[in-house]
């Protein structure tokens, strides 16, 4: 029976790729949005990374009715959809004639 050390080349191979999984789980989990009754929610964080906005406008815009949410309890959410849609209904092209 051989023995395995930390500098054993099957070692290295493998811890380098559980290294490589894990960056890989920790990207999915990152962009992870679940899904319910075939509806993608996001959180304020997500929406202000889309929007390019603070939490405060964030907030703005919920307390001006621009954006739909979903609170339960302390909990905000934000439909996808509803989101994109606030978007196509506030889209002014410019056109030039």
């Amino acid at each position: 029976m051989d023995l395995l050390t930390n500098e054993a080349e099957e070692i290295i191979e493998q811890q380098q790729m559980i290294t490589a999984l894990k960056s890989r789980i920790q990207a999915i989990l990152k962009n992870y949005r679940p899904v319910m009754n075939g509806q993608i929610y996001l959180t304020g964080e997500d929406v202000c990374r889309l929007l390019h906005i603070s939490k405060r406008t964030l907030q703005q815009y919920r307390d001006d009715n621009i954006l739909p949410f979903i609170q339960i309890g302390g909990k905000i959410i934000y439909k996808e959809t509803d989101i994109m849609s606030v978007l196509e209904q506030n889209y002014i092209s410019h056109k030039t004639h």
